[in-house]
C-alpha cells in the first residue's frame, strides 16, 4: 500500500512555470515506479511523464517533451513534475501515480498500468 498526496498546483500565466509535487507514504518509496496523468473537464485520463524507482528510466507525452521534467527524491518519498513554458491547453488536473516494481528499472506509461492514485492538483494556465 502506498498514499500519494499531490502538491502545488495554481493558477499561472502561459509561458510561466510550476512545479507540481507528490509525497507518498507506505512502502519503499524506491520500488514505485511513478507517474504523472492529467484530465481536463470532458476528457479522458492522459499520460504526462513517467519515471522507474531509480530514477534513471524516464518517458513523455510529446505534449510534454522539451517543456516538462520529472524527477524523484527517494529519501523524501517525492515526485516532482516541473512544467515550463506552460500553455493554456495544459489546463487540468494533474494526478501522480504510483506502481510496484520490485526491479527499479520500469517506467510505464498507461493508466492501467498503475494500482494507486493520490487524489489530484489542478493547475490552470491563463491565456
Amino acid at each position: 500500500q502506498v498514499q500519494l498526496v499531490e502538491s502545488g498546483g495554481g493558477l499561472v500565466q502561459a509561458g510561466g512555470s510550476l512545479r507540481v509535487s507528490c509525497a507518498a507514504s507506505g512502502r519503499t518509496f524506491s520500488h514505485f515506479a511513478m507517474g504523472w496523468f492529467c484530465q481536463g473537464p470532458g476528457s479522458e485520463r492522459e499520460f504526462v511523464a513517467a519515471i522507474s524507482g531509480n530514477g534513471v528510466i524516464t518517458f513523455y507525452a510529446d505534449s510534454a517533451k522539451g517543456r516538462f521534467t520529472i524527477s524523484r527524491d527517494n529519501a523524501k518519498d517525492t515526485v516532482y513534475l516541473q512544467m515550463n513554458s506552460l500553455k493554456p491547453e495544459d489546463t487540468a488536473v494533474y494526478y501522480c501515480a504510483a506502481r510496484w516494481d520490485w526491479t527499479t528499472t520500469y517506467a510505464y506509461t498507461r493508466p492501467s498500468d498503475y494500482n494507486y492514485w493520490g487524489q489530484g492538483t489542478q493547475v490552470t494556465v491563463s491565456p
